[in-house]
């Protein structure tokens, strides 16, 4: 399966449909079990009378598999969050119970992850674009860096800060909430900063050139409409 954010440490990943996704792999690790034993309880659960209905099963439990260490195909699952937590419901105990919850806050993680690009995916169309090409394997943080250097230039503030000074839910998008000139500027800068990445790849330097852009354009602007009144 494709991923839009790599797979982590824990196994988590966000597949091209921006859903959270763990390896069976990983969760055989985690709870001390044999794949196989995963494997054999994953059967269990998709079996046709287990009580699932095959539009739950279909949405969160990809089949698939992965090449081992002898370039042998193996069989794994990627599952939701949903086919998780229906998955390690029968597993019990301290450890587990332990582990249960170590998975929910990493889905949480990753699921916060996707929104923030998604977000950025909406808003930033350009500079996701030139980030895919500057980066073999983004990572969140790339788009949101790049972002939140033009939301701070523009509006003084990053978005979470926006958010939170208006009231609004994470992962709300800021665009509806701006005036038509912020957002105007906002396209501006993107242009710039696109156009900036290859040549200057350092983040402080084109936040430099930005600021004196913005400066130069808007602020002589403002100062024109200033005199006028």
């Amino acid at each position: 399966m494709e991923q839009l954010i790599p797979m982590n440490n824990y196994g988590l990943f966000a597949d091209t449909s921006e859903i959270a996704r763990v390896d069976s792999r990983f969760v055989a690790q985690a709870f001390d079990k044999r794949h196989s034993d995963v494997l054999r309880d994953l059967k269990n659960l998709l079996d046709p009378k287990s009580g699932l209905s095959s539009n739950f099963s279909q949405r969160n439990f990809a089949f698939t598999s992965y090449t081992d260490n002898q370039g042998k195909k193996r069989p794994c699952y990627q599952l939701t969050r949903d086919g998780f937590v229906m998955l390690i419901m029968g597993y019990t105990g301290q450890k587990a119970n332990h582990l249960k919850e170590l998975y929910i806050q990493r889905f949480n993680e990753m699921e916060e992850q996707i929104k923030i690009l998604h977000s950025a995916r909406v808003e930033f169309p350009m500079l996701t674009q030139q980030i895919c090409l500057i980066h073999d394997n983004p990572k969140p943080y790339h788009y949101s860096n790049e972002c939140d250097l033009i939301n701070r230039i523009v509006l003084g503030m990053s978005a979470k800060k926006f958010r939170e000074q208006r009231g609004l839910a994470k992962g709300t998008s800021i665009r509806p909430y701006l005036t038509s000139n912020q957002v105007k500027q906002i396209e501006a800068l993107q242009k710039i900063d696109a156009g900036l990445m290859i040549g200057i790849p350092n983040y402080q330097e084109r936040k430099q050139k930005l600021e004196w852009y913005y400066a130069k354009t808007y602020g002589m602007k403002e100062l024109e409409n200033n005199d006028n009144n």
